[in-house]
Parts: structure tokens; sequence; C-alpha cells
């Protein structure tokens, strides 16, 4: 059984309502989400609120990830995935990164959706919290 908190290792320098969030037990076999309401929260967003503030006015329906799987090179040294964002005009700034840790759910849902012949972009909601703009991957919904 995989244990995994839910903020990732190395995430203390950000502050804990920037961490972002998301867990492993949501997960079975290969990466799958157990069911269509799995999300993972971006961590990093705090420097990014313009950014997501443009987006949050934009379309629903038409948001999803612009940023690919890492390559192996990037996966060897480990580095962080930043994200931008499509929203059906243009491809936003870094909005946030994948919580340390959580990168492989997000390397696995990209490739999912790129092996079955659909666009490599997972959907993502702008949520605005009290401590401002967060961004969540829709990751169930690469189910």
């Amino acid at each position: 059984m995989a244990f995994w908190k839910k903020s990732g290792p190395g995430d203390e320098s950000l502050p804990k309502t920037d961490r972002g969030s998301g867990s492993f037990d949501d997960y079975v076999g290969v990466l799958v989400p157990k069911n269509t309401k799995i999300t993972i929260r971006l961590a990093n967003s705090d420097p990014h609120q313009d950014e997501l503030a443009a987006l949050a006015g934009e379309d629903p329906e038409v948001l999803s990830t612009a940023t690919p799987a890492r390559t192996l090179d990037q996966e060897r040294v480990d580095a962080p995935i930043e994200v931008r964002v499509f929203s059906g005009k243009r491809v936003s700034g870094v909005v946030g990164v994948v919580p340390r840790g959580l990168e492989s759910l997000y390397d696995e849902a990209v490739r999912r959706l790129d092996g079955r012949g659909a666009k490599p972009r997972i959907p993502v909601a702008v949520v605005q919290t009290k401590h401002g703009y967060r961004l969540d991957l829709l990751m169930g919904q690469t189910k």
C-alpha cells in the first residue's frame, strides 16, 4: 500500500497554503485515477496570481494544460514540472508546479492521453481560495 502525505517532500520552502496537494492513494494500477473527481492542486502559485486571475475569466470548459510530459533527461535530474495553461486562444505563462513527488502522476496522465490519440492536455480548474487563486489539475478526467 502506498502512503503519501498531502504535500510532497521538499515543499517546506513554500508557505503551507501554497504547497499543492495530491495523493497516490487516489490512483490504482498504473497510476490511473480511481474516479473522475480526483485532482492535484499545483504548488508555488503565489507568484503567478496575475496569470491565474486572467485565466479565471476564461471559459472553464476549454482550459487545459499546455505542458508536455517530462523528457528522460528531465526525469533523470528530477526537474520540477512547471505548468502552463492553454485557454483556447493562448498559452499562459507558468501558473505553478506539480507538487514534488507527484510528477509521475502528471507524466503518466499526459502519456495515457497521448497513447489513446487524444490531445495530451489535462483539463484544469481555476479555484479562488482565501489565499488567492490556485489551479487544480482534473486528473480524474484523464481516466
